[in-house]
This record gives structure tokens, C-alpha cells and sequence, in this order.
């Protein structure tokens, strides 16, 4: 009876094992920065063409798409929401620019007169729904340099 005993525990410790490894805790969204143009190329002028060559994307690097409702990138005093926006899985990016423009599936419009991001160095950071820091980009002043991967 006693090997019974034994081997009835260690299939139910075995078991038990098995049902804790399948029932995870819901993973957080393979979502980053992954890269800015921080600094508009050529002279800022503050028009629109030049407040949109600044801009900061991200890379889905998971294998199902994310809906970054209600998700925000952060600066120190500028909060970008995301609409009912969805970014691919597999490498999708969404980029999102300084100025105004008309918004499509990968090209997003923060809709600002000035430019958001310090050419002297900067911190993006990005919030889920819930308020929580899922990821940050930051960067400092490099002569001859207008974009940084994240």
C-alpha cells in the first residue's frame, strides 16, 4: 500500500506542477520605442512639414496585435492618448509625428504647433491604460546627430 500512497502523491505533485505552468500570469505586450527623429532635419521653422520629421515610433515585436487604447507616451509636460489605434504583431511600427496631419493605420498626428522632443536630450516614456511605465527612450545631445534607436 505504501508505494501506492508514494506514487499517487508524486502524480499529483506532477500534476499540480503542471497546472500552475499552464495557467501564466497574462504577459505584458512585446511593445517598445524603437527609435525617434528628435531633431527635424534642416532649420526648425515650425512649420508643419518640420514639426512632422520629428517623431517617435514603436515596434510590436510580439506575434499578435496590439490595441493601444487609452495607452500614452509621456513627455515631461506633453501626454500623447491613443485613440482605438492597433499596431500588427510580427514588426509592426506606428510612428507618431510632432504636427498635423490626417492619421492612418502606421502614421499618427500629435497635432502640435511647437516641437515636442529636446534636441539637448529627452526622455519618452511609454504608459499602458493602467498608468504603469511599459517602456521608456531616453537620449542626450550629440553633435550631428538628429535620431537615436530606442
Amino acid at each position: 500500500m505504501r508505494r501506492i500512497t508514494l506514487g499517487t502523491i508524486s502524480a499529483l505533485a506532477i500534476a499540480a506542477g503542471t497546472l500552475v505552468a499552464a495557467a501564466p500570469a497574462q504577459a505584458a505586450p512585446a511593445l517598445r520605442f524603437h527609435s525617434t527623429q528628435y531633431d527635424s532635419p534642416g532649420k526648425d521653422t515650425r512649420s508643419n512639414a518640420s514639426l512632422n520629421a520629428e517623431w517617435i515610433a514603436l515596434v510590436n515585436t510580439g506575434t499578435t496585435a496590439v490595441n493601444l487604447s487609452g495607452w500614452k507616451i509621456v513627455d515631461k509636460s506633453k501626454t500623447y492618448t491613443f485613440g482605438n489605434v492597433t499596431i500588427a504583431g510580427k514588426g509592426g511600427k506606428v510612428y507618431l509625428h510632432t504636427g498635423k496631419g490626417t492619421n492612418s493605420r502606421t502614421h499618427l498626428y500629435w497635432g502640435s504647433g511647437n516641437y515636442v522632443w529636446n534636441n539637448t536630450g529627452d526622455t519618452a516614456t511609454l504608459r499602458t491604460k493602467a498608468g504603469k511605465t511599459h517602456d521608456t527612450c531616453k537620449w542626450g545631445n550629440k553633435t550631428g546627430r538628429t535620431r537615436i534607436a530606442c
